[in-house]
């Protein structure tokens, strides 16, 4: 197919929504996830996301033992940073996707509960950054920062239903480009980066082609690829594009032409909300299957 069908395919994708596969939700929003623990939660283990190369951080309100802290496969995690009340962990690359290690934390002042235990899942691109442990009762103004947390989170949500809502009232082809205000002057400009990205060795499938496109209001990335031999068929189950700050675009959504089998190519299109300032510079472009091992991470990525 020519690049001009792919511009006219992008805006088309820009403006319709359809998807076979819909990524998680982002998980790039600074707010810090709360854990609270009572008297009678000491064998009780909350689950915690890690990711390679990524850190999380957890904040306890008491002061921890600091030779007493166990984790599960501590040779496998490049950084174990234990403070007076604070652990910073930073899985290496030799941890892989859905891998769980226990974590047990215990604390000086002897109260109960005397220890905390943690399960720490291994995603293949996303970390939670901030962890707050409260045992005791926590202040008025924490409940208060809570309060405003959500009160933004409901209004994100709120702006995303109108915009679904919107979208589904929006024409089809051009005019919805345009109504949609992803269609300006410039229309859908679109750029060949097959030979700039950089691709990971342990990559579980090989881009064969990579463009990627702008348009008013976001970006879009479309890989074709293809499975190496003696592997699964493969579908995407979530995407992160993420700068060299470290700061992700919001994907919005992640087309896939259909499972890839072993020696086929299929394509894959990543769209994400940007504007222009916001998608500039290197991109990484992490994928990942729903149940499986299997990432691929493509590096360089850069919007015309």
């Amino acid at each position: 197919m020519s690049s001009s069908f792919f511009v006219v395919f992008l805006g088309l994708l820009l403006a319709s929504g359809a998807s076979v596969a819909q990524p998680e939700a982002s998980a790039s929003s600074p707010s810090a996830r709360r854990i609270e623990l009572t008297p009678d939660d000491g064998l009780s283990a909350p689950e915690i996301a890690i990711s390679t190369g990524l850190s999380t951080i957890l904040v306890f309100d008491s002061d921890m033992t600091h030779d007493e802290v166990e984790l599960e496969g501590r040779d496998r995690f490049e950084l174990v940073d234990v403070g007076r009340t604070t652990l910073r962990l930073v899985p290496s690359s030799h941890v892989t996707a859905g891998e769980k290690f226990r974590l047990i934390v215990r604390f000086r002042d002897g109260a109960a509960p005397g220890r905390a235990s943690f399960l720490l899942r291994v995603h293949p691109a996303k970390a939670e950054p901030l962890i707050e442990v409260y045992r005791g009762k926590r202040t008025i103004e924490t409940y208060q920062q809570e309060a405003r947390e959500l009160r933004a989170e409901l209004m994100r949500y709120q702006g995303e239903i109108a915009r679904l809502v919107a979208e589904q009232d929006a024409p089809g082809g051009l005019a919805g480009l345009v109504s949609s205000g992803a269609l300006d002057e410039h229309g859908v400009t679109g750029r060949v980066v097959t030979k700039d990205v950089a691709q990971a060795a342990g990559n579980a499938l090989e881009a064969t082609s990579v463009k990627s496109y702008r348009s008013a209001k976001g970006v879009a990335v479309e890989i074709q690829l293809v499975v190496k031999a003696g592997a699964l068929p493969w579908v995407a189950n979530g995407a992160t594009l993420r700068g060299k700050a470290g700061a992700e675009l919001k994907v919005l959504r992640l087309w896939q032409q259909g499972p890839i089998p072993v020696g086929e190519f299929g394509l894959v299109v990543v769209e994400a909300d940007a504007p222009s300032v916001a998608a500039q510079g290197a991109f990484s472009l992490k994928l990942w299957e729903a149940a499986g091992p299997r990432v691929i991470t493509l590096g360089n990525v850069t919007f015309p």
